[in-house]
This record gives structure tokens, C-alpha cells and sequence, in this order.
């Protein structure tokens, strides 16, 4: 049986791996990657970006 992580989630899995992986990768605050999603046309709170990373 396998688990889905994303299961029940509010935003798309792709959404939360784009978020987890520009937090990782390039080194930036939660807010940054909050800013980089808005300006994609989502809207995500720095909170949540932090709670997906964790």
C-alpha cells in the first residue's frame, strides 16, 4: 500500500514540490518563495510554505 503525502492537501502537489524545491534549492526565505508564487497568480501564505518544507 503506498501513501499519498498530498492526499487532502489545499494546493496541487505540483504547487507544493515548485514551493519545497525553490525553498531548498536556491536558498530562500519563505516569504521570497511566497512572492515568486504570487507572481505566478498563487496566492500561498509564508506559514504554510514553512509547513510544507518542515
Amino acid at each position: 500500500m503506498t501513501m499519498n503525502h498530498f492526499k487532502g492537501k489545499q494546493f496541487q502537489q505540483d504547487v507544493i514540490i515548485v514551493a519545497v524545491g525553490y525553498y531548498l534549492r536556491y536558498n530562500l526565505s519563505y516569504r521570497e518563495v511566497q512572492e515568486i508564487l504570487y507572481d505566478r497568480g498563487i496566492n500561498v501564505s509564508h506559514t504554510t510554505i514553512y509547513r510544507w518544507v518542515q
